[in-house]
């Protein structure tokens, strides 16, 4: 019978997934397209180029996140 308080914990150090520096990427990767979408809007959206570059800073962030979780740790 398991401990229902323990359960689903890590006990075993090396047994978490996620990687702290992959998180950090992609809060970095998001904190550039938000600024990218402010120097857009600041320039009165005379082009499109810089939403698109907004488009896949946001993008990349989205993939480093899950990859974060999904990548284990060694």
């Amino acid at each position: 019978m398991t401990d229902p308080t323990t359960e689903g914990t890590v006990t075993e150090r090396g047994r978490s997934r996620g990687w702290v520096s992959l998180y950090a990427a992609a809060f970095a990767l998001m904190l550039a397209a938000g600024a990218v979408l402010v120097v857009t809007s600041l320039g009165s959206l005379q082009s499109t180029r810089l939403l698109w570059v907004s488009a896949l800073l946001s993008i990349a962030a989205i993939v480093v996140s899950v990859g974060s979780v999904v990548v284990p740790k060694r």
